[in-house]
Parts: structure tokens; C-alpha cells; sequence
């Protein structure tokens, strides 16, 4: 019987907690405390050169959050009022308020139905003469098709930013993601696979775009010039010391962690394969480094007696896997309508003024309605018994679909 019915849950015990911390964490943190050093002391310097090294880059500028990453790197590469900026649906909403923040409008391009990435042909669909930059989100931590983008954009002059708030230590094709294009964006909020509770960071291999982003997230100041010397209009944006030291210490786990999310999902992906009405999401051999910032499997209601996924999760939850359904499509948030009721700017994609009223995106919607169910990274760091009772649960369900 199932345990929403009455019945005995398949599992008990907790799955792993999030942060993992020790010793280390407290000492990194008390030694800057100590030290007397809490603004742009060595720590920083330190943790910029790690992680930009870390994920291949050749300049890295650590922030205050992803969100503000993002918004520095559309900011770094000229963003402004009115310009056209294509963006996923299916993503957090810093991908989309990020280009408001910088007066840029979103322009939301449908996601591909096996991948839940943004789809290179609807990006190619939404390409005006306005449109200035396109924002790869890599969902989950799971790689866009960067070679499709790349092609879509370089011919056109048309910018590209990596939002891999979800996909430290991803790669593409053997390249960590961050740098492919032109910058990237990184965040190490609280959920993250590598955290510090707040914080984010920038890639480039450019130059030019790293001086800028720099002098941009640290009040306009010039990287060579003088402290009172400001050549652009910047922000502060800045980390502090304890979040660089944190996350120095947080480095040394990352690469581990990384491994055995990758062996955790490659299980359960051939443990759900065998359950009818539940599909892993599809291979790419392309993808070298899946980050698995979450696990999101696709539920498909006919093969389980027509249940809606929010009955499935409801049931699923009461087995003892925690598990939730994502996001909804950005542009059904209230914020999108009331932001722009009373936009100044014409828009070359609305033909007039930013109307969200008017998009859909049909895949995201059947995935935010009725498909996505997630898992968070936290449950792919125990041991392959816990795949083993997430599969047991669902078949379970499956197997008395009836109960519900």
C-alpha cells in the first residue's frame, strides 16, 4: 500500500544535508577575523585566481551574488535601455531581472523538450535588429548547446553570457564551461554545489570584458588607475573576505562532490529507465561534466493511470523523497506584466511596446504544468542506495497507481 494511503513509506532516514562544513570552514573564517583584513585583502585575490583557474578562464572577478553577476556581465558588454536580450523561460528569474536591471527587454526563446535548455532554433526565431545579446542558461547544471549558439550569434556580432549559476565545474565537449562564450556568471548562494550562503563570480577569456566587468562590480574604479579614479559609472558589487575565504575552503570538496553526483545520476538514469512513465532527461555525449545541481526526471501521466504529476509528487513525497516541480515560464510571473506597463521602449520583437501577455512558449509550459520533477543535488551525495530507494519509490507508486 502506498503511503499516502495509509501505507509504510519506503524510506525513513534523511537524505545528506546541505552545507557540508568542518573544521576547515571555522578555521578560514576566524583566520580572517583575526587577521583585521575583512575588504579586498589576500583572500579575494586568492579565491578570483582559484576559481577563474578552476573553470578555465583567464580572468574571474568574484561578486556579491549570481544575480549581480549577471547583471554586471550585461552591463560589461554594453547593454542599454531598450536593447533586446534572449532569454530562457525555464530558469530562474535573475536570468530575465537581471536584463530589466540594466533597461535591456527580455525576449523569451522556448527550451528544447529533452534537455530543458534553451532551444538554438527558437533562438534563431527571436533575432531582431534590437537584439543585442543571447543568455545561455545552463539548467541544472547541465550544458546548452553552446556550439548551436555560438554559430547562431558570432556572424551576427550578437553577444553571449553563459548563466551557469547552476553548472560549476560543467563541460562542454572537455572545456569547463564559463569562458566558452563571452562571459560567464556563477553564483554560490546557499543551494549551490559550491556555497558560501551568498556570493558569485564572472569568467571571461577577454580582456577588455574582464577589466570592465571589474571596474563596473568594484564602484567604476580602473584596475591600473588610482582609488579615487573612476572611468566608469559602476556599483558595488563587491564580496567580502569571509565569503572568499569560505569558499576556498569549500573548493577543496568540489571536484569530489562533483564525481559521485556524476556516478549518483548515472544510476538512478538506468534505475528510471527501466520504470515506464518516468524518462531521464536526454544523453549528449557532448556534455563531458553534467554539474547536477538538480536531478529532473520527466513524468508522463498516461502510464500512470492519468495521475497529475502534483498527485505523483504528493505520493512520492510521502515515501520519503523529497522531490518538487520547478519553475513556472518567467513571463507568466506578474512581475514581467507590471515592469513594463508603462515601458518607454519599443521592442522590434513585440512590434511596439513589451507585451509578456502575448508570448507562449508551448514547451515550457507542458514542463512547468506537467512534466518536471526534481530532485536537488543534495540527495546525489550519499550512497547508491539512496538511487535505489528514489527507484523503489516510484516504481512502487507506479506498480499501485490505483491508490490514487
Amino acid at each position: 500500500m502506498l503511503s499516502i494511503a495509509g501505507g509504510t513509506p519506503v524510506r525513513r532516514s534523511p537524505f545528506p544535508s546541505w552545507p557540508v562544513f568542518g573544521p576547515e570552514e571555522e578555521e578560514a573564517l576566524l583566520g580572517v577575523l583575526h587577521s583585521g583584513r575583512w575588504f579586498l585583502a589576500d583572500k579575494i585575490d586568492a579565491f578570483e585566481r582559484a576559481f577563474a583557474e578552476f573553470q578555465e578562464a583567464e580572468f574571474g572577478i568574484a561578486v556579491s551574488s549570481g544575480t549581480t553577476a549577471l547583471q554586471v556581465a550585461l552591463e560589461a558588454i554594453g547593454i542599454q535601455p531598450g536593447d533586446e536580450v534572449i532569454v530562457p523561460p525555464y530558469t530562474f528569474i535573475a536570468t530575465a531581472s537581471a536584463v530589466v536591471a540594466t533597461g535591456g527587454i527580455p525576449i523569451f526563446a522556448d527550451v528544447q523538450p529533452g534537455t530543458y535548455n534553451i532551444d538554438p532554433t527558437a533562438v534563431e526565431a527571436a533575432i531582431t535588429d534590437r537584439t543585442r545579446a543571447i543568455i545561455a542558461v545552463h539548467i541544472a547544471g547541465r550544458p546548452a548547446d553552446l556550439d548551436a549558439i555560438m554559430e547562431i550569434a558570432r556572424p551576427r556580432g550578437i553577444r553571449v553570457i553563459e548563466d551557469a549559476c547552476q553548472a560549476h565545474a560543467a563541460a562542454w565537449k572537455g572545456r569547463k564551461v564559463g569562458a566558452i562564450a563571452d562571459l560567464g556568471t556563477f553564483s554560490f548562494q546557499a543551494s549551490k554545489n559550491l556555497c558560501a550562503g551568498e556570493g558569485g563570480f564572472i569568467t571571461t577569456n577577454d580582456r577588455e570584458l574582464g577589466e570592465r566587468a571589474w571596474s563596473i562590480h568594484n564602484c567604476g574604479r580602473s584596475p591600473q588607475g588610482a582609488w579615487y579614479e573612476h572611468p566608469l559609472i559602476g556599483s558595488n558589487y563587491r564580496i567580502s573576505e569571509f565569503h572568499a575565504a569560505l569558499l576556498l575552503s569549500q573548493m577543496r570538496n568540489l571536484e569530489t562532490q562533483t564525481a559521485t553526483r556524476t556516478r549518483n545520476a548515472e544510476r538512478l538514469d538506468a534505475l528510471l529507465s527501466e520504470i515506464d512513465g518516468v524518462d531521464p532527461m536526454e544523453p549528449d555525449e557532448r556534455i563531458t561534466t553534467h554539474a547536477y545541481h538538480l536531478y529532473i526526471f520527466r513524468y508522463r501521466a498516461e502510464s500512470f493511470g492519468g495521475v497529475d504529476r502534483s498527485r505523483f509528487i504528493e505520493a512520492l513525497q510521502a515515501e520519503g523523497i523529497p522531490c518538487s516541480s520547478g519553475y513556472v515560464p518567467l513571463y507568466k510571473e506578474a512581475a514581467f506584466g507590471s515592469r513594463f506597463d508603462d515601458c518607454p521602449f519599443e521592442s522590434s520583437y513585440f512590434g511596439g511596446k513589451p507585451d509578456y501577455s502575448q508570448v507562449s512558449c508551448p514547451v515550457t509550459e507542458r514542463i512547468c504544468a506537467e512534466e518536471a520533477v526534481w530532485l536537488t543535488q543534495t540527495m546525489l551525495l550519499g550512497p547508491e542506495s539512496d538511487m535505489d530507494d528514489i527507484a523503489t519509490a516510484i516504481r512502487k507508486i507506479s506498480d499501485h497507481a490505483d491508490q490514487l
